[in-house]
């Protein structure tokens, strides 16, 4: 027989917190929160952005591994607690209920729903790459994305920086630590780096190249050039490419929670968002994009401030010992 709550809610799907994203800082919230004693369902399909990449660097204690594996690590650590729960399928809709959200989660046509008192949104961003000919084959292994991340590994070799946004000069100048050899791609956009910031990197040796690419030249043993449309192919041995991010963020909508300018979770400094009850951490919240282990620190940070939310008057308690 299913055992019910008082409010009829089977008690298999009746959680304190549901926590929906599986990279490090969903992953990070809730091994903190199940360490305090809430009931804790992990919502993460384990699809994650970074997934074309074969080795993440700057992780304490973890440099150098695989993305899916530190993913595996950190569900594995959090399911060793009695009351931690992970469901591999996709948050398809966060609502309102009489007792606290419901959360409908859909994966290959099998449906699951979860209520929770409170709700952590940290499902990160949704990746689009500039449309060129062959950039798919070798992004996360000779094309990167996170300067911070990959650009030791890509030290003083020909690179090549793509990309179609105002951020372009900002990134090549940030690349400029590991290589003297740069190109600055705009791959025709007329926008993306300004004639001020040329001259800016003009001064530091690197060259600008507004023409659009054509295709990303090379084969197994790695890139090899830079296509230009009309045919020239100029030689570079790697690259970072600016993708453009957007907030996977679809399923929060009925709850009616601000986003900013560029999609995100609109948050206060401990990450509540407009709707009480749901709070966002990780890349779902400004700046956006993140590493890896600023994501768990966001998430550990976050975490500690709902399991304060949820034992209530702690607030008050602080505001007559300052």
């Amino acid at each position: 027989m299913t055992e019910h709550g008082v409010d009829g809610t089977p008690a298999d799907q009746r959680f304190d917190v549901v926590v929906v994203g599986g990279g490090p800082a969903g992953l990070s919230a809730a091994l903190n929160l199940v360490r305090a004693r809430r009931r804790v369902l992990l919502v993460d399909s384990n699809r994650p952005r970074n997934s074309a990449t074969l080795l993440s660097h700057g992780y304490l204690t973890r440099d150098g591994i695989s993305p899916l594996e530190l993913r595996k690590l950190g569900r594995d650590e959090f399911l060793s607690y009695e009351e931690g729960e992970h469901w591999q399928t996709i948050a398809t809709s966060i609502s309102r209920g009489d007792d606290g959200f419901v959360v409908d989660c859909e994966f290959r046509g099998q449906q699951k729903q979860a209520l929770a008192d409170v709700v952590l949104v940290a499902t990160g961003l949704h990746e689009t790459l500039p449309a060129i000919d062959g950039l798919r084959a070798f992004y996360g292994t000779f094309v990167h994305s996170c300067i911070e991340c990959d650009g030791y590994g890509k030290r003083d070799q020909a690179l090549a920086v793509i990309g179609e946004h105002p951020d372009l000069a900002e990134r090549a100048l940030l690349l400029s630590q590991w290589s003297d050899d740069l190109i600055v791609f705009t791959h025709g956009s007329a926008d993306a780096v300004t004639e001020s910031e040329e001259a800016q990197l003009a001064s530091r040796g690197i060259r600008v190249d507004r023409r659009p690419i054509a295709a990303l030249q090379g084969g197994r043993e790695g890139l090899t050039g830079v296509e230009l449309e009309g045919g020239e192919v100029v030689p570079r041995e790697g690259g970072f490419v600016r993708p453009a991010w957007a907030g996977k963020l679809e399923y929060v909508a009925p709850l009616g929670a601000d986003l900013d300018d560029d999609g995100l979770l609109v948050v206060d400094d401990h990450g509540r968002t407009t709707v009480p009850g749901l709070y966002a951490a990780g890349e779902s919240t400004a700046p956006g994009p993140q590493q890896l282990i600023v994501a768990a620190g966001s998430g550990a940070r976050v975490a500690a401030v709902i399991n304060r939310d949820l034992i209530g008057g702690l607030d008050e308690l602080g505001d007559r010992v300052q």
